[in-house]
C-alpha cells in the first residue's frame, strides 16, 4: 500500500535559499560560541535570492546556540511574515535590519551585537582607536550612529542608512557593533575583526591612553590597503568560513536542520 511523502519546510523552500538558512543558522551558533550572544536580544540577517528583498532573521524566541535553517523566520521590508511561521520577531531587529537591506543591494547580510567589549568601545568619545593591527583592519570601514533609544522608530530608518553610507561597519554609539556584507562569511569575518579590536582596546586603555604606543604615520593606511579587495574577500568565503563550520559541526552541529 502506498504511503504519502512527508513534506518537510526543506521542500518548500529553493536550493538558493535553503544554503543560505544554512549560513545563516551556523552564524548564529557562531556567534554564541565566541561569547557574543545577548541571550535572544540581538539579531542578525540575510536577505533572500530574488527581487523581492524579503529577508532572514531570528525567531524572538530561540537562543543562537540552538537556531536552525528551517527556524529562521522570513519576512518582507514591511515586516509581514512570509509562509507560515508562528514565531515573533524582534521589532529592533526589524528596524534595524529592513533598513540596511533596502538601502544597500550589496548587503546580503547584516550582523548587529551587544557584546561587552563593542559596548564599551560605543561608549567612548574618541571610538575605535588605530592601535593594533585588528583595529587598522576595521577602523577604515567603520561608521558611526548615535543612540536614539532602543531602535523601535522606523523614522531612524533613514539616519541610520545615512550614517552607515558605503561603510561596511558600524558602531552604534552607546548601543553595539554592527556589519554588511556581500554574503554572510563576509559579514561575519568583519565582525571578528570589529570585536576583536573592540576587545584589545579595552584591555590596552588598562594601561592609560597616554601609555600607548602609536603607529607610524601611513601605517594605518598601508593596513588598509593590504586587508581589502578580493584577497579579503577569498580570505572569508574560501577560507575562515568553511574552517568555521568544520569547527561548529565538532562542537554544535545541527544547524543545518
Amino acid at each position: 500500500m502506498a504511503t504519502a511523502q512527508m513534506i518537510t519546510p526543506r521542500d518548500q523552500i529553493s536550493d538558493a535559499e535553503w544554503a543560505l538558512r544554512v549560513d545563516l543558522a551556523a552564524a548564529y551558533r557562531l556567534v554564541a560560541m565566541f561569547g557574543w550572544d545577548d541571550l535572544i536580544f540581538t539579531h542578525l540577517s540575510a536577505r533572500v535570492p530574488g527581487p523581492e528583498h524579503h529577508f532572514l532573521i531570528n525567531p524572538y524566541s530561540h537562543m543562537f546556540e540552538e537556531m536552525t535553517a528551517s527556524a529562521l523566520v522570513k519576512i518582507d521590508l514591511d515586516g509581514n511574515k512570509v509562509g507560515d511561521s508562528l514565531a515573533p520577531v524582534n521589532q529592533a531587529g526589524f528596524v534595524i535590519h529592513s533598513a540596511i537591506h533596502a538601502a544597500r543591494e550589496d548587503a546580503t547580510a547584516v550582523l548587529h551585537l551587544h557584546t561587552p567589549h563593542g559596548q564599551a568601545v560605543s561608549a567612548m568619545a574618541f571610538g575605535l582607536l588605530p592601535h593594533t593591527q585588528t583595529a587598522m583592519i576595521a577602523q577604515h570601514d567603520v561608521a558611526y550612529h548615535d543612540f536614539e533609544g532602543i531602535a523601535t522608530d522606523l523614522e531612524e530608518r533613514e539616519r541610520l542608512v545615512a550614517d552607515l553610507g558605503t561603510k561596511n561597519a558600524m558602531i552604534l554609539r552607546n548601543h553595539g557593533t554592527l556589519t554588511v556584507g556581500e554574503s554572510i562569511p563576509q559579514a561575519f569575518i568583519r565582525m571578528y575583526f570589529l570585536e576583536r579590536a573592540c576587545e584589545a582596546q579595552i584591555l590596552m586603555l588598562s594601561a592609560g591612553r597616554d601609555n600607548l604606543n602609536n603607529p607610524e604615520q601611513g601605517v594605518a593606511e598601508k593596513v588598509k590597503d593590504q586587508s581589502t579587495g578580493p584577497g579579503m574577500r577569498m580570505l572569508s568565503d574560501l577560507l575562515a568560513w568553511p574552517a568555521l563550520l568544520r569547527k561548529l559541526d565538532r562542537v554544535n552541529p545541527g544547524y543545518r536542520d
